[in-house]
């Protein structure tokens, strides 16, 4: 695979990109210089999202995917890989929740959803990107406080969540010597539409924004390589949950 000519933008491919901290994450990767691609099953919410992201020569492209599909995972990077020779940053942000219910109420479906799309649709995205990226990229795992610290009725999420930071941390050392960084962002309560799946009524006041989420992402993806970080923590102050 060719290499960068001089000049040429950085790319960044982030899933779940149509809305919340994914799309704050776009609109400050763009604003900042990189051909942005974003990813939603919600295709009429991606393309409204990237027409609106301000960018030079529009560098922003919304491309639908369902992360819990092979098929769609590799038809995504089939087309990326039309548009660009490689990926310098990617970001499996794409995740849902759940309502909160005991393990005894809830759902197969639900517990198949999240597991799916959280966890199994990360490893997905991951394994069809890497043969696009190349030493000096970086892959930010978004997995948030729930990787951490266990909440009643939230067991799918939660799993999902532990599970993928398992991952994070076995595909960091799978690709060190690669030169390919992995990090895993950890954000404490933040204001996004995802509270709505389980608790509506959260103090949203005071929770951190998406937006300084997606700064701290930004700063740390544009670290020097030998900078040593390997989990980006930021949240409001303690007791919001």
């Amino acid at each position: 695979m060719r290499g960068k000519k001089n000049g040429q933008k950085k790319v960044a491919v982030i899933t779940g990109g149509g809305s919340g901290i994914g799309l704050a994450m776009a609109r400050i990767f763009a604003a900042s210089g990189y051909s942005v691609v974003i990813t939603s099953r919600d295709a009429k919410r991606l393309q409204k999202a990237a027409a609106n992201i301000p960018a030079d020569k529009k560098k922003v492209a919304g491309i639908p995917c369902d992360v819990r599909d092979p098929v769609s995972v590799a038809k995504l990077f089939r087309e990326v890989g039309k548009h660009h020779s490689t990926i310098d940053v990617l970001i499996n942000n794409a995740g849902v929740a759940h309502s909160l219910a005991p393990v005894d109420q809830l759902s197969i479906e639900t517990w198949k959803e999240v597991i799916d799309t959280n966890l199994t649709g990360t490893f997905l995205i991951t394994r069809a990107a890497l043969p696009l990226m190349r030493a000096g990229g970086t892959i930010v795992n978004n997995l948030s406080v729930a990787a951490l610290q266990p909440f009643a009725g939230m067991s799918a999420y939660n799993a999902s969540k532990f599970g993928a930071l398992g991952f994070t941390r076995a595909l960091r050392e799978d690709l060190r010597k690669r030169g390919i960084r992995v990090l895993a962002l950890l954000p404490g309560a933040t204001d996004t539409e995802i509270w709505s799946q389980f608790w509506p009524d959260a103090p949203k006041e005071k929770m951190i924004s998406a937006e300084t989420v997606a700064q701290a992402v930004l700063h740390a993806v544009s670290a020097p390589a030998n900078t040593t970080i390997e989990e980006i923590r930021i949240g409001p102050a303690a007791g919001v949950l």
